[in-house]
C-alpha cells in the first residue's frame, strides 16, 4: 500500500473552522449592539449638560427674578408641559426663558417634518431652589437654585436619587437625571 501525503483541509475542519467564526461574527454583533446604545446614552447626557447650562445661564443674567424659574419636582417643563414650540410672542424676558428651555426640552431646536427629534427622549426639566437669599449685610446669603434635566434611557440603570419627574417613566431604572447647581449672588452686599 502506498501512503498518500495529504493536503488541503478536511470537511470536518471547514465546518469547526465555520462554527468558530459564526460566534466570532455574533459576539461583534452584540458588541456592536451594546456599543450602538452606549453612544446614544452618551449623546442624551451631553444633550442634558448643555441644556443645564443653557438654563443656568439665563437665571444668571435674569438673576432678580431667579425664584420665578422654580418648577419643583411635580412640575417639569419640557415633555407633557403647556409651553408652545414656538415662543416669539412672549415679551416677558423670564416667561420667554421659561418657554425656550421647555422647546429645547422637546427636541424643538431640530426637526423632522412636523415632529421634533433635537432632544432626549422625553426631557423634562426641574429647577428647585436649595437656598433663599438673605440680603442682610450681616448675612449676606445667595440664592442656590438645582436645575435638573430629565430622560428616559434605553435600558434599565441605578435610579437617579433626584426627585425631578419621579413616577413619570414608568419603571424608575430607566430615568436618567444630570444636575447643576446655580448660585445668585447678591452685588449689593458686603
Amino acid at each position: 500500500m502506498k501512503n498518500v501525503k495529504q493536503s488541503g483541509m478536511t470537511l470536518l475542519e471547514v465546518l469547526i473552522a465555520m462554527v468558530v467564526m459564526a460566534f466570532a461574527v455574533l459576539g461583534l454583533a452584540g458588541l456592536q449592539a451594546q456599543t450602538q446604545m452606549a453612544s446614544i446614552e452618551a449623546y442624551q447626557r451631553a444633550q442634558a449638560v448643555m441644556l443645564n447650562q443653557d438654563l443656568k445661564d439665563r437665571v444668571q443674567l435674569d438673576r432678580a427674578n431667579a425664584a420665578a424659574y422654580v418648577t419643583g419636582v411635580a412640575n417639569p417643563l419640557g415633555t407633557g408641559d403647556d409651553q408652545p414650540l414656538v415662543c416669539n410672542g412672549i415679551n416677558d424676558m423670564t416667561q420667554r426663558n421659561r418657554c425656550e428651555w421647555s422647546a429645547a426640552l422637546k427636541g424643538a431646536s431640530q426637526l423632522e417634518g412636523e415632529r421634533t427629534v433635537g432632544a432626549m427622549i422625553d426631557a423634562r426639566g426641574c429647577v428647585e431652589q436649595l437656598q433663599a437669599p438673605n440680603p442682610d449685610p450681616a448675612v449676606c446669603q445667595p440664592a442656590v437654585y438645582r436645575v435638573t434635566t430629565v430622560w428616559q434611557g434605553l435600558s434599565e440603570s441605578e435610579p437617579p436619587f433626584l426627585g425631578c419627574a419621579a413616577q413619570l417613566y414608568g419603571t424608575e431604572g430607566f430615568r436618567r437625571a444630570i444636575s447643576t447647581r446655580v448660585v445668585v449672588g447678591l452685588p449689593d452686599c458686603g
